[in-house]
């Protein structure tokens, strides 16, 4: 088989166009593909920018402006040196000012302190001392509220001020006059009552009952002197408290004994009329005192006709003493025939002048006497029962802090009062500058 030259060079262009073709074809295809990954980033990159947009849709956009040039240097104006002179004049100036008026003006106050309290005398019984729940002494609530009130009231400031003259006192010494804190006199009570809350001040503990009191004054005597006064007037207090609650309580069985006393005082003196208007203690005293006579005549006579029995026995009949014994009999028996005269004679007076109805009115006398004693003694058992649980429950004023004397001052208390006027004229003018800026900056 011969070979074709030009056959073969034909078969060679051929697939050397058909490779060139396929190259075509795959370059297209990566472009189309490119561009497929080039749409979809882009509208990726589209909905990222409209979520954007739409989730920025409230938000205030500024406009864009064009850079500025730097801010020059700040200089001194007249509102800084305003600010700066107000600085010195409020703050400083009044810091200045109080700092020398308490080193210098302000005069030293001492301070004395008292501590007491409400105490009751309550004896418990011996069942309750043998338990161990005895209560020996208490405080109440209510006397430590009155005292409370008591110490600021203005009748206890008007009793200690004639006793020891508060408006000389809480005055400031003449070398050294204190207008601030000191007392103006004369004034009116209530304007010494005002100053006396601010040199009187009451500390009560109501769980424990205790009452502290604390007094200023420009000299540590005068302090001692208001809180014994004080002390004093609150003991006063609670004895006559003390004393009310007593009488309250035994004033029902006094008028009760009293009553009872009225009763037998009358009755016993009904009793004498009776007795003093028949002559008698007793309607059958007489008949009793009647009866013990015979029976001793009957006894006499009974010995007497023994003796002679005896004696005709052993004697002759001419025997002196068997003649005396027949003598005694004769008498014996003569006394006992008037004395049954007598007794005769007294029933039938007895009997003519109505001896039953005397005799029941003595025995209603009698028995209204019984109840009468009867009434008063159970009266002055409760009486006398009432007394000594008033006694049992009497109230006292015990001290547990006496007064003290101070020897060093600690009012006014300078510093402190210092730093108190600096902070708030300092709080005051940073008020005032917030205020004015913020008007000048709005304006």
């Amino acid at each position: 088989m011969t070979h074709n030259p030009a056959q073969s060079t034909t078969t060679h262009h051929t697939h050397a166009a058909r490779k060139q073709q396929k190259l075509r074809e795959r370059e297209e295809a990566l472009r189309r593909i490119e561009k497929k990954r080039h749409d979809r980033a882009l509208a990726v990159a589209a909905r990222e920018t409209k979520r954007e947009t739409a989730s920025q849709a409230t938000i205030l956009t500024l406009p864009v402006t064009s850079i500025v040039p730097p801010v020059p240097q700040a200089r001194l104006h007249l509102r800084h040196r305003l600010s700066f002179v107000s600085f010195i004049i409020i703050v400083l100036g009044t810091s200045l000012f109080v700092s020398w008026y308490l080193w210098e003006r302000a005069a030293d106050r001492y301070t004395s302190i008292a501590g007491f309290a409400v105490h009751n005398e309550d004896m418990s019984s011996p069942v309750e001392l043998l338990g161990g729940v005895a209560n020996l002494s208490g405080s109440g609530s209510a006397d430590e509220e009155v005292l409370y009130q008591f110490i600021q009231s203005q009748h206890l400031v008007e009793k200690i001020d004639k006793s020891l003259n508060l408006r000389k006192i809480w005055s400031p010494p003449a070398t050294n006059s204190d207008p601030v804190f000191g007392y103006h006199a004369p004034g009116t009570i209530e304007d010494l009552t005002k100053y006396w809350g601010r040199m009187v001040n009451v500390y009560s503990d109501s769980s424990t009952g205790l009452i502290e009191v604390k007094v200023q004054a420009f000299a540590p005597e005068d302090a001692r002197a208001i809180v014994q006064e004080i002390y004093a007037e609150s003991a006063k207090l609670i004895h006559e408290l003390s004393a009310i609650a007593r009488e309250d309580a035994t004033q029902h069985a006094e008028e009760n004994l009293a009553r009872a006393a009225q009763r037998l005082k009358k009755t016993r003196l009904t009793l004498a009329e009776f007795r003093i208007r028949n002559q008698l203690v007793s309607p059958d005293t007489p008949l009793q005192i009647q009866t013990g006579l015979l029976a001793s005549l009957e006894a006499e006579m009974t010995e007497t006709l023994i003796s002679i029995d005896m004696l005709q026995q052993t004697s002759t009949p001419t025997d002196p003493r068997l003649k005396q014994a027949q003598r005694r009999r004769e008498i014996i028996a003569a006394r006992i025939s008037q004395e049954h005269q007598k007794s005769n004679a007294m029933q039938g007076a007895m009997h003519s002048i109505g001896f039953a109805d005397l005799f029941g009115q003595f025995e209603s006398l009698k028995v209204d006497l019984e109840f009468a004693e009867q009434s008063y003694t159970a009266s002055q058992a409760a009486f006398d029962t009432a007394v000594a649980e008033a006694r049992k429950r009497s109230k006292y004023l015990a001290a547990h802090i006496p007064p003290t004397l101070a020897e060093t001052s600690i009012y006014p208390n300078r510093p402190f009062l210092l730093g108190v006027t600096f902070a708030s004229s300092f709080a005051l003018w940073a008020l005032v500058m917030l205020v004015w800026h913020s008007l000048r900056d709005r304006h």
